[in-house]
């Protein structure tokens, strides 16, 4: 009987960290051909980690011109982009490069592309602190509408006094829309406890998916800026898709400087410290070149039983 089972290989990618059990854990099917749509949604809420993603091989001149084929899933529903799912299968995929006989080298591809459904997103590689390190480019950004201090005060229990005053809330997206929410303190940040419902309501009518709280004191002090993101499934220890707005939004308005590598920490209230790399550039009025980078490390390898 068991051998009637389909099997599906599984790979676990701790993400935006170097230390396993840290960061934002993934699971990568590195080949999900076969499986329907429902049975990725299944198997996502499976895993029951905010997303996981299905690597759908094809030949190796599609692969070259547009990308690994890649979806991403929530428990709930199919992404059209994430941050850390999009480094932690990059990285799965180079690392299966690198055991198999063929690669060109033992350090492994330079660089991965992924075809998403948000389209082409590459991740660079190259060594740091002797592991190998990622780095997205993202799609420029597009910015938003200003909130309200007052309204998303209310919808996030916090006093209108949380919220600093000399940088607007701003929606920004480059692929998902957040709401960059600035709070005043370190201990503002720390001691937030939202109950989703009225945050979920007064996103649905607004342009903002999500919330990103995002303080300019953080607990490490290599770290320039310290995040978090609470949700409907609750608490994401790093946001990939969040970090890349988030550089967008603090290059705008001069909380980080052009080009300016900046050390984002996410999840430490968790105690699934991330350490997301961000940038952004500045050309012409506009912000390009949003770069969020990290590392990330496999911690289990196994089979799914259909």
């Amino acid at each position: 009987m068991s051998n009637s089972k389909r099997r599906f290989r599984v790979t676990q990618v701790d993400v935006f960290t170097a230390v396993p059990l840290e960061g934002n854990q993934l699971a990568v099917f590195t080949d999900a051909r076969g499986l329907k749509d429902e049975e990725m949604q299944l198997l996502a809420r499976e895993m029951n980690f905010s997303e996981s993603t299905f690597v759908i091989p094809r030949d190796a001149a599609t692969e070259r011109d547009r990308g690994v084929r890649v979806r991403i899933f929530t428990v709930n529903e199919e992404l059209p982009f994430a941050g850390h799912p999009t480094l932690g299968t990059a990285l799965a995929l180079r690392n299966n490069l690198v055991h198999n006989e063929k690669a060109r080298s033992d350090n492994g591809p330079e660089e991965i592309a992924l075809d998403l459904n948000v389209g082409k997103i590459s991740v660079r590689f190259s060594t740091r602190d002797s592991l190998p390190f990622g780095v997205m480019t993202q799609r420029d950004p597009e910015f938003g509408r200003t909130h309200d201090r007052e309204a998303v005060a209310r919808a996030a229990g916090l006093a209108v006094t949380d919220i600093a005053d000399d940088v607007p809330i701003q929606t920004v997206s480059t692929g998902n829309a957040f709401a960059m929410v600035p709070v005043k303190s370190l201990a503002v940040l720390q001691n937030l406890a939202p109950a989703w419902a009225p945050m979920g309501n007064y996103l649905t009518k607004s342009d903002a998916k999500f919330f990103y709280f995002v303080s300019r004191e953080a607990s490490n002090p290599e770290a320039r800026l310290q995040a978090r993101m609470i949700f409907y499934n609750g608490e994401d220890p790093a946001t990939g898709s969040a970090a890349g707005p988030c550089a967008a939004w603090a290059v705008a308005h001069g909380l980080i400087a052009p080009d300016q590598q900046a050390l984002l920490e996410q999840g430490v209230e968790m105690k699934r410290r991330s350490r997301i790399f961000i940038s952004a550039g500045r050309a012409v009025g506009k912000i390009v070149n949003v770069r969020v980078g990290g590392h990330a490390v496999e911690v289990l390898h196994g089979e799914i039983l259909l």
